[in-house]
C-alpha cells in the first residue's frame, strides 16, 4: 500500500520517537475518556448524582474546550521555543495529570476526573501545533506525505486501541477503574520516556513575544493564513472533515443499537472498521501522490466520502430485524458486509482527503507562521465539532430524521461543501484532473522532478508536443505553475477553462496582437516577481513533426526584466498520443495510442539567467528528450 520509504521513518531518530510520542499520547487521550465515560455511564451512582447522559456530554466538552480557549497561544509558543523540548514539557504535563487522574479513578472522585479530562485536553490543545510544525522541519520535502500518512495511521489505530482497551479494562473486573488508572500512568510515562529521543527543533520565530490575547492572536493568524487562499481554503477543509468524522463517530454506538440491531461490541466493530479505513487510506496517499504534496487527491477523497455514505444509506434499508446481535452474529448476516464495505471505503477516502491537506498548510504557510496557522486551525476544528453536535441533534431532535438519514444529508453537504471549495480555489480540481490524467491514461516517468525549486521564482521551458502538454507538467510539479499559451490553444474549448482556472497566460505575436503581447510580458514579470513558477513553450507551438523547433527569443526579453532561473525540461513519449499532431490534426483519432502508454518528463539542472540563451536552452531540451518523442 505504501512505500518502504515510508515506513523507513519508524527507524529513523528524527521521525520513529515523535511518532511513538504522539501515539501514546492519543491513545492515553482515549483510553482515559472512554474509560472515565463507561464509569459514568454503568456506575453512575458510584461518580456523580448527574445524569449519565449529562455527565457524558459534560466529558465531551470539557475535553474540546481548551482547544478553543488555549490554541492561540499554544501556536505561539511552538514557533517560540524548541519543539522538541516543549514536547518533552507537554509528556511531563501528561504524567502529572495521569497521576491525579489516578487518585481521581480510585477515590471515584467526579470532579477530579472531570478537572483530568480539561487538563488532557489542554496537553493535546498543546500537542497538536508543535506535531505538526516539527514535521516539515524534519522531513524532505519528497517526506511529507509520507511522514503525515504514518502520522494519520497512527493517531487513528492509537484512538482505536485506546478506546477497545479502556472497554476491556473497565469490564475485567470490578477493580477496572483501578486497571485503567493504572495503565493511563503507564502510557504517560512510556510517552515521556519517547520523548526524550527527539532530536532537537530549532524554533521557527525566536524572537516572537507572546500575546496572550487569544482571540486578537487567531484573528490575526487567520489573516496570514488567508494570504494564501489555498492554505486558508485547507484549513476549513480539515475542519469540515472533523464535523464530517464527528457525525458518524458520535453515532456508532446508536447506529450499531437501532439501525443494525447489534451489542456494544458491533459499536466497536464499527469504529475498528472507520480506523483501519482511515490508516489504509493515509497510508495510500504516498504512493498515489507519488512522494509529493498532491492536492488533486482531496477532490477524489471528497467523492467517495460522499458516493459511499450515499451507498451506506441504501445498504441499511430493509436489513432484518430481530434481536441484538453479537458481532459474530453480525458478520454472519451478507447484507451487513456491505455496510462495513462502505464504511471501510468511505473512511479510505477521507484519508486521501485528509493528508495531502495536512501537507499543504505544512509546506505552504509562512515559515514563522506554521505552528500558529496550525493552531488556528485546531480552533475551527472544536468550533466545527461543537457545529457537528448541534447539527445531528437537530436532524435526530427536531426534525424527526432517522440516523441513516443524518448520514446522507452530511454526505449531500459534502458535496456542496466541496463544489464551494473547488469553486474558490479551482487548483484543487484542477490538480485532481492533471493526477487523473497521468494515473488512468498515461504512465510517467521521472527524473530530476526534484531540481524544481521548492520556493522562489523560476521559468520552466519545454518543447510542445500536445495539447495535454501543461496538465502533464502540472501533475508533475511539486508547486503550481503559471503556464504561458499561445492564444489559438488558449482558446480551445473545454481546455480554455482549464487553462483559465491555472491563471494561464494567454500570448499571440506582436504582428496578431501586440497588445496582447505586452500584457503577457507584463504578467510573467508581475508572477515572477510574486515567486511564481511560470513555464514557457518557447517554440510558441505544438509542433507538427515530433521535432523540437527553434526557440523563440521571449526568453531573453523575460530574463532581462526579471533575471531569475531558468529550468529545462523535456516532455517524452507524447508524440503520436491522441492530443498530439502526428497524422493529422489533434483529438481527432481516439485509439492511435493505449491507455496507460508510457510518456516520460526530463527535467535539467538549473541555468542561471546570463546563460540562458534560446538555442542554449533548446539544445538542452533536445538532450534531455533524446530520440524519445
Amino acid at each position: 500500500m505504501s512505500s518502504p520509504g515510508q515506513f523507513a521513518l519508524l527507524a529513523q531518530r528524527r521521525f520513529a520517537p515523535f511518532f511513538w510520542t504522539q501515539f501514546l499520547g492519543a491513545a492515553n487521550d482515549n483510553v482515559f475518556k472512554y474509560a472515565f465515560t463507561l464509569l459514568v455511564t454503568y456506575k453512575a451512582a458510584d461518580y456523580t448524582t448527574l445524569a449519565p447522559a449529562l455527565a457524558v456530554n459534560l466529558i465531551a466538552a470539557l475535553f474540546v474546550l481548551p482547544f478553543l480557549l488555549f490554541s492561540a497561544t499554544s501556536g505561539q509558543l511552538a514557533d517560540k521555543y524548541d519543539k522538541a523540548r516543549l514536547m518533552r514539557l507537554v509528556k511531563l504535563l501528561e504524567v502529572a495529570i495521569m497521576l491525579a487522574g489516578a487518585w481521581g479513578f480510585w477515590a471515584h472522585s467526579f470532579a477530579v476526573l472531570l478537572a483530568c479530562t480539561f487538563l488532557m485536553g489542554l496537553h493535546s490543545t498543546l500537542f497538536g501545533p508543535v506535531k505538526y510544525a516539527y514535521l516539515p522541519q524534519v522531513l524532505a520535502p519528497t517526506e511529507i506525505v509520507g511522514g503525515n500518512g504514518l502520522v494519520e495511521m497512527g493517531t487513528f489505530v492509537a484512538i482505536l486501541l485506546g478506546t477497545m482497551a479502556a472497554g476491556a479494562l473497565i469490564d475485567a473486573s470490578p477493580a477496572g477503574n483501578l486497571y485503567a488508572a493504572a495503565v493511563c500512568v503507564a502510557l504517560a510515562l512510556a510517552g515521556l520516556a519517547a520523548s526524550f529521543a527527539i532530536p532537537s527543533a530549532a524554533p521557527s520565530d525566536p524572537k516572537l513575544a507572546i500575546d496572550w490575547n487569544p482571540i486578537r492572536v487567531t484573528w490575526h493568524n487567520v489573516q496570514v493564513a488567508r494570504r494564501d487562499r489555498a492554505v486558508f481554503l485547507s484549513v476549513l477543509g480539515i475542519s469540515w472533515l472533523w464535523f464530517f468524522g464527528a457525525v458518524f463517530l458520535t453515532q456508532f454506538p446508536q447506529f450499531a443499537q437501532q439501525t443494525l440491531r447489534g451489542d456494544p461490541a458491533v459499536a466497536t466493530l464499527l469504529l475498528a472498521v472507520f480506523s483501519i479505513g482511515i490508516g489504509l487510506g493515509s497510508l495510500a496517499c504516498e504512493r498515489m501522490s507519488r512522494h509529493q504534496v498532491e492536492i488533486g487527491l482531496v477532490p477524489f477523497g471528497s467523492i467517495g466520502m460522499s458516493a459511499f455514505t450515499v451507498d451506506l444509506y441504501l445498504a441499511v434499508q430493509d436489513l432484518p430485524a430481530g434481536a441484538p446481535l453479537t458481532a459474530a452474529q453480525f458478520l454472519a448476516i451478507a447484507a451487513h458486509w456491505r455496510v462495513l464495505a462502505d464504511l471501510l471505503l468511505l473512511a479510505l477516502f477521507a484519508g486521501f482527503y485528509s493528508v495531502p491537506l495536512y501537507a499543504l498548510i505544512q509546506t505552504r504557510s509562512e515559515a514563522t507562521h506554521k505552528a500558529r496557522i496550525i493552531a488556528s486551525n485546531n480552533i475551527l476544528n472544536a468550533v466545527f465539532l461543537i457545529l457537528a453536535a448541534g447539527f445531528a441533534a437537530l436532524v435526530l431532535g427536531p426534525l424527526g430524521l432517522s440516523i441513516p438519514q443524518l448520514f446522507l444529508l452530511t454526505a449531500l453537504l459534502n458535496v456542496l461543501v466541496a463544489i464551494y471549495i473547488y469553486t474558490l480555489v479551482p487548483e484543487f480540481l484542477l490538480r485532481f484532473l492533471s493526477w487523473l490524467l497521468v494515473g488512468t491514461v498515461y504512465r510517467i516517468r521521472r527524473q530530476g522532478v526534484e531540481r524544481i525549486p521548492a520556493e522562489g521564482p523560476a521559468v520552466i521551458v519545454s518543447n510542445h508536443v500536445s495539447f495535454v502538454d501543461a496538465l502533464v507538467l502540472m501533475a508533475m510539479s511539486p508547486r503550481p505553475i503559471r503556464f504561458v499559451m499561445d492564444l489559438g490553444i488558449f482558446r480551445v474549448p473545454v481546455l480554455s477553462w482549464l487553462f483559465r482556472q491555472v491563471k494561464a497566460i494567454p500570448i499571440a505575436p506582436a504582428k496578431v496582437d501586440a497588445a496582447m503581447m505586452e500584457r503577457a510580458f507584463e504578467r510573467v514579470s508581475e508572477e515572477l516577481r510574486d515567486g511564481q513558477l511560470v513555464c514557457i513553450f518557447p517554440e510558441g507551438r505544438i509542433t507538427d513533426s515530433g521535432e523540437i523547433g527553434p526557440f523563440r527569443p521571449g526568453i531573453t526579453r523575460i530574463l532581462e526584466r526579471d533575471p531569475v532561473p531558468v529550468i529545462p525540461v523535456a516532455l517524452q513519449g507524447l508524440w503520436g498520443s491522441f492530443f498530439s499532431r502526428k497524422g493529422g490534426a489533434a483529438m481527432t483519432k481516439p485509439f492511435r495510442r493505449g491507455l496507460f502508454s508510457k510518456i516520460g518528463v526530463a527535467v535539467g539542472l538549473p541555468v542561471g539567467p546570463a546563460e540562458a540563451s534560446p538555442e542554449a536552452l533548446q539544445s538542452m531540451v533536445a538532450t534531455l528528450r533524446g530520440d524519445w518523442k
